[in-house]
């Protein structure tokens, strides 16, 4: 398949416009977190920069940018404003999964092209509802003649105030079965509204609103999903292998920013062997990151979702998640009492980093899976 425009070229103006960006939110992110204000302006200012489009395949409008330097775009985003990155790694994995389906299985070609096509010439936000509907779903759907009513409430949100079209599902419990439908819900429509909910410890300013929804009508053939509920389908190995290590990139970011701020600080101490220890435990928890992160990618890379590429990128989320949050940890030791000052912003990063903790697979579930996995025992309801 060839591209209109050289992929290499995509790809360096992509991160030249994520880091001119990444300025002006860094300048932002103070005030918003303080106010827990939605980072509506970095919405718009990614939008006009075509960040929002950029996962889209070239052929259908879009960047053409893949899942590795869509990773170091959130990155770089999240170094900046966590909130922003995090918000970002929602929509742009909702992007990544059906741009992987157009490249890699040609019979969905057809399914996904026309939402793909609609996040390039109308610039979409797209919203996960992953937070309550993971592998159990959430939320229940009604057969009426035609198609399905809809009632459910749809927790962290992320980007809710930008967003055009949720992405979710609901419960069908028909002929004794647990069935999730999956479908978009348009943010637009009247039985659909924002909860003004997230009041939170960090992340602030993604706007991470419960979404209500009341007896919204889906057609039966607005649903391109159908799977038993409270087990691994395929789709959600495909889905889970892109997504993580996308998010994952913001937490990342996090963590690279707080350590520049913290070696900042400390060389303006004296030298001495325990500032000297501190910044070296902290900068190998980094590296450690930063493997765990790139092999997360590679698994990607590999373009073959399974239940063992789920076991290898929640691996590397936990290995993300574990040394990200020493690093930031760490950071605040070593810069000191200052620190503890808004006004350095480690403690916003502080903040932040703890919800690596909160996403799917967390780490009692996760090493169940991996010694599950291990031993040759089944995985399928592991979740």
């Amino acid at each position: 398949m060839n591209n209109l425009i050289d992929p290499e070229i995509a790809v360096i103006d992509v991160r030249e416009r994520t880091k001119k960006l990444a300025k002006k939110f860094e300048k932002r992110a103070a005030a918003n977190d303080e106010n827990d204000k939605f980072a509506e302006d970095n919405f718009a200012d990614m939008k006009a920069a075509g960040l929002l489009s950029a996962g889209v395949p070239k052929e259908l409008g879009g960047g053409g940018v893949k899942v590795r330097e869509l990773c170091e775009m959130l990155r770089i985003i999240a170094g900046a404003c966590g909130s922003t990155g995090l918000a970002l790694s929602m929509h742009t994995h909702q992007v990544a999964i059906p741009a992987w389906r157009w490249h890699h299985q040609d019979a969905a070609r057809a399914m996904v092209e026309p939402l793909l096509r609609r996040v390039a010439d109308e610039n979409l936000v797209l919203l996960s509802s992953g937070g309550s509907d993971w592998i159990g779903g959430s939320g229940k759907a009604e057969k009426v003649e035609g198609g399905y009513l809809i009632t459910a409430r749809k927790v962290f949100t992320s980007g809710a105030p930008a967003g055009d079209l949720l992405m979710t599902g609901a419960i069908s419990e028909e002929g004794g079965e647990r069935t999730v439908l999956h479908f978009g819900v348009p943010l637009g429509a009247p039985e659909v509204s924002i909860l003004d909910t997230w009041r939170t410890m960090g992340m602030r300013s993604t706007g991470s609103h419960d979404i209500q929804i009341d007896g919204l009508f889906i057609p039966d053939d607005k649903i391109p999903l159908r799977r038993r509920a409270g087990e691994w389908h395929p789709a959600f190995q495909m889905i889970a292998t892109i997504a993580f290590p996308l998010i994952y990139s913001a937490y990342l970011g996090v963590a690279e920013s707080a350590r520049e701020i913290a070696i900042g600080i400390a060389g303006m101490k004296p030298t001495s062997h325990r500032t000297q220890s501190i910044a070296g435990r902290m900068d190998t928890a980094l590296t450690a990151a930063r493997l765990a992160q790139n092999y997360m990618i590679e698994v990607v890379e590999r373009n073959a979702p399974s239940a063992e590429t789920i076991n290898d990128v929640m691996i590397g989320r936990r290995l993300v998640e574990e040394n990200t949050i020493r690093v930031v940890e760490l950071a605040m030791e070593l810069a000191g009492g200052a620190s503890f000052y808004r006004k350095t912003e480690l403690e916003r990063r502080f903040r932040d980093i703890q919800a690596a903790r909160y996403h799917p697979l967390q780490k009692e579930v996760q090493a169940e899976y991996a010694g599950a996995m291990a031993l040759g025992h089944p995985v399928d309801r592991i979740f």
